[in-house]
């Protein structure tokens, strides 16, 4: 396992690079390469890498994290579903931080939080055998106070709190899911759980939650490689930098 290098930020920014493989797998062949944005991200001041290896491996493949992790020297934080296919790949690749996820396979992009409260019996053999290991274990969690309980009881160091309803809200809506993520954010902390978010964060939404003091990193993918295609990958995580930091 590479070392993660020191990061100066007060806010974390994770890029998730795993459309940068769907679209290379749209056609088949080795291009646009995901490593090849790993190495991007890297260069230009972002401080970690997420990849999905999903069960029908649509975008990011087994081979891909070896290489992503030879690349660059920037943690890899693996998205994995609760399966024991999925931990025997993460005790093999060894990567910095492991987020469980929920997984649908009919579902194009993850949909709401992991049911951390409802599935203590199948998570905590997994999070137990990560720790272990000495993989940072992280819960992907909607914003509410039972399964911040949940990631307590099941010990998991790092919750990563679900911004969709958040981002895809309009108006006082907006400003009540808001609310939830600060108080969660903040619950978290209060119990010694390093908070995170991702989820549709874009140029537009990511300010108000940037600006909440508990959260030590954000993850964002779709869109900031939706942008790249117009302006480039450096100068999209250097926006997108840019407004993270302005907001603290």
């Amino acid at each position: 396992m590479i070392p993660p290098r020191l990061h100066p930020h007060l806010l974390r920014l994770g890029v998730n690079i795993d459309h940068v493989a769907t679209i290379r797998n749209a056609r088949g062949g080795d291009h646009p390469d995901p490593v090849r944005a790993a190495q991007i991200v890297a260069e230009c001041g972002g401080d970690g890498i997420t990849a999905h290896l999903r069960e029908d491996r649509r975008h990011i493949r087994d081979e891909d994290l070896a290489r992503i992790q030879a690349a660059t020297n920037l943690p890899l934080n693996l998205e994995m579903a609760a399966t024991d296919e999925m931990l025997a790949i993460a005790l093999r690749h060894m990567p910095h931080a492991a987020c469980i996820v929920p997984e649908r396979r009919e579902e194009r992009t993850t949909e709401g939080g992991l049911d951390a409260a409802g599935q203590h019996n199948r998570l905590a053999p997994i999070v137990a055998r990560l720790s272990d290991a000495g993989i940072r274990v992280s819960l992907f969690i909607a914003p509410e106070e039972r399964q911040i309980e949940a990631a307590m009881k099941l010990r998991a160091p790092v919750v990563e709190l679900h911004t969709g309803e958040y981002a895809h809200a309009v108006g006082e809506q907006q400003a009540i899911e808001l609310r939830r993520l600060s108080d969660m954010a903040a619950l978290a902390a209060k119990n010694g759980i390093e908070p995170h978010a991702g989820h549709g964060l874009t140029y537009d939404n990511v300010q108000p939650v940037a600006a909440i003091p508990q959260l030590a990193e954000l993850n964002i993918g779709h869109y900031l490689i939706g942008e790249a295609i117009f302006t480039g990958l450096e100068a999209a995580v250097l926006r997108m930098r840019e407004l993270m930091d302005s907001a603290r």
